[in-house]
């Protein structure tokens, strides 16, 4: 192994440590693996314009369709503006957008041991909330955006359709929906995830001969 290569491969290795290689979530590009709770990451060289260095939640997988919220594109507009939901008018936090599909939907992503009226189990003690009363009842429990987010819009396929999509390569697949749904900085969500996603795929690619032996044995 000449010591271009090993500089390359330290690199590589330098930055798995960095993220932390052992917390790394499993992340697939199988379409056997999609399903509700699962989280999508657009691939680096889409031309897409809608999808783009998108990172997407799904919250229902099944024969009547597929629905997500993007989690990384927040807006300007402040949750207070929902002056028809109960429970809002003193809240500041952002709303996101969840996707192109019917703006003016609204779905609340809660964290919580105890389900919501109405709400969709996703992941862990994650739970998808799109009915008015669900919502209140949601933000009347919340202590604030560390266990609710809410989202305008969201994003919708049929099956076959997005499983095509997975089959050409534009999204890879994250385990484990309820550790992104309230990332502390979503607008680099995407740049975290898409360098955890090829780290994983460089370190696959590693002829395990050229490995580096561990420290300590000559």
């Amino acid at each position: 192994m000449n010591m271009l290569s090993i500089s390359r491969l330290l690199r590589v290795v330098g930055c798995g440590m960095a993220l932390g290689c052992s917390a790394l979530p499993a992340q697939s590009k199988k379409v056997e693996d999609l399903g509700a709770g699962k989280v999508l990451v657009m691939e680096r060289q889409t031309a897409d314009p809608v999808f783009g260095q998108s990172v997407i939640l799904l919250i229902e997988y099944s024969a009547d369709g597929v629905v997500g919220v993007m989690l990384n594109h927040s807006s300007d507009v402040p949750l207070s503006r929902l002056r028809e939901v109960e429970g809002t008018a003193k809240r500041s936090d952002t709303l996101y957008v969840g996707g192109p599909v019917e703006i003016e939907q609204v779905t609340a992503l809660v964290r919580t041991p105890t389900a919501p009226p109405d709400a969709i189990h996703v992941s862990g003690d994650l739970y998808a909330v799109q009915s008015k009363p669900g919502l209140e009842a949601a933000l009347k429990a919340s202590k604030g955006p560390d266990g609710l987010r809410v989202y305008l819009g969201y994003c919708g396929w049929v099956i076959p359709q997005l499983q095509n999509e997975v089959n050409s390569g534009s999204w890879y697949i994250f385990d484990h929906g309820e550790q992104f749904a309230f990332d502390s900085a979503p607008g680099t969500l995407w740049s975290r995830l898409i360098g955890r996603a090829e780290l994983r795929l460089a370190l696959a690619l590693v002829p395990s001969a050229q490995r580096l032996p561990p420290l300590g044995r000559r």
